[in-house]
């Protein structure tokens, strides 16, 4: 009885630590999406400054084909913003999710539950894992960011 209770307790503490390993995590990620959308807006700022000036110039001289460009050099940066924060947060939930098979997951919980004499309540909702046109449909949009990306470098 008494090794049960020390089983028990080192199995209730390593949960607690895991639990908190979890929401360290999550902070971590946070921060990392924070520190970079801070160095995204920066040089959106700079480049901003950059088109107002050419901006002034343009309209100093009222040269309505130099101001069509530089507001055509505004939109394509702006695009290529949006590409790249796209890019970003794909990647950002791609480092943040669960790298276990859900499969092996349902696996393990159905045999916690046979073992416990336990019946599932309520079925769990299919991953993108196990789901091949949720991956197909991700890996398909992957490469569309990826191939619009590839063609705004290009520009």
């Amino acid at each position: 009885m008494e090794g049960a209770k020390i089983y028990a307790s080192n199995a209730i503490r390593k949960k607690n630590e895991a639990i908190n390993f979890l929401r360290l995590s999550s902070r971590v990620d946070a921060v990392a999406s924070r520190v970079q959308t801070a160095v995204t807006m920066r040089a959106v700022t700079t480049s901003m400054a950059g088109v107002v000036k050419g901006m002034d110039k343009a309209m100093q001289s009222m040269n309505l084909e130099q101001i069509s460009m530089v507001m055509d050099k505004f939109e394509q940066q702006f695009e290529d913003l949006d590409v790249q924060t796209a890019y970003m947060e794909g990647a950002m939930g791609q480092t943040t999710a669960m790298t276990t098979p859900g499969d092996q997951v349902d696996d393990l919980i159905n045999q916690i539950a046979d073992e416990n004499g336990l019946e599932r309540q309520l079925d769990m909702p299919v991953t993108a894992l196990n789901n091949p046109l949720g991956a197909a449909t991700a890996s398909k949009e992957h490469d569309e960011l990826g191939e619009r990306l590839a063609r705004l470098r290009n520009m």
